[in-house]
């Protein structure tokens, strides 16, 4: 399924998951705790935004399959 709104929710959610890797180097890396504790909200904070994400993706697209079953019936009709 070839949808633009879907298509850049995909896209997002990509560059969540680059930054969650490079959150990930960077708490690795840290030694402070005041700098570890900024890094994981950091990672609580972008999961959150991939959760509405996916959670959008999901409803977006069980809309759009119900779009095209509803043409697909008025179409046999």
């Amino acid at each position: 399924m070839d949808d633009p709104y879907l298509n850049d929710l995909k896209n997002e959610f990509r560059k969540y998951s680059s930054e969650l890797k490079i959150l990930k180097k960077n708490l690795l890396k840290s030694n402070s705790p005041e700098e570890q504790s900024r890094i994981i909200k950091k990672i609580d904070s972008i999961a959150k935004e991939m959760e509405k994400n996916q959670r959008q993706s999901t409803r977006v697209t069980k809309s759009r399959l119900k779009e095209k079953s509803r043409s697909n019936k008025t179409s046999k009709f």
